[in-house]
């Protein structure tokens, strides 16, 4: 009866030592992929960035004048307007070696003060939401998330007022709209949102 004890703790460890190599093999390769991909986008010249997608924020479209008055609000309306003054671009889901390669090392620190831009504008917005749906100003909360959504918006708790006001409104079919916006989200936030709007529709 120890023979076959004996051997399958031999297999085991055996079988366990191999799994060890295998990972440490495959990490070992990532490591230096990664490193190689660093040095392969540090190297990359200066490209043009006329092609970025810039947003624009429609100051005439949004609702400015409501509860204009108020603290929040009015940090909102501060917020947006040194926002409009510099470029943003959202880059939701992409790697400082990602925008290296595709943008060049020399452009990396003006393309994420782009991003980081682009990420206080959406959270801004569903701030500024938030506060004029608790104040009863539902279609123009409505107004700046549909907003913030088109952008490319990846901020969850947006997509769920937004729901949220579609249900209330009587439009629940308009949540099936917004399934794929949020599947062509290139972020962490992508499957949470599905989940929640499926959520919502069943």
């Amino acid at each position: 009866m120890k023979y076959p004890i004996f051997a399958s703790v031999v297999m085991f460890s055996l079988w366990l030592m191999f799994a060890i190599r295998r990972r440490r093999d495959k990490e070992e390769a990532e490591y230096q992929a990664f490193w190689d991909e660093e040095a392969k986008a540090n190297s990359t010249r200066k490209q043009p960035l006329d092609d970025l997608n810039y947003i624009t924020i429609p100051f005439e479209s949004l609702p400015m004048d409501i509860l204009k008055d108020d603290t929040e609000v009015a940090s909102c309306h501060e917020m947006l307007q040194t926002l409009s003054e510099a470029p943003i671009v959202n880059f939701t889901g992409l790697t400082n070696t990602e925008l290296k390669l595709r943008y060049g090392a020399p452009n990396i620190d003006i393309l994420s003060n782009y991003d980081q831009a682009y990420t206080l504008l959406v959270r801004t917005l569903d701030k500024w939401a938030h506060i004029l749906h608790e104040n009863g100003y539902v279609s123009e909360a409505r107004n700046i998330l549909e907003f913030s959504i088109g952008t490319g918006c990846d901020v969850s708790s947006t997509f769920d007022l937004i729901s949220k006001i579609y249900i209330e409104a009587g439009e629940k079919e308009k949540i099936r709209e917004l399934i794929p916006k949020a599947e062509a989200l290139n972020s962490l936030m992508k499957k949470p949102i599905l989940n929640k709007l499926n959520g919502y529709l069943e």
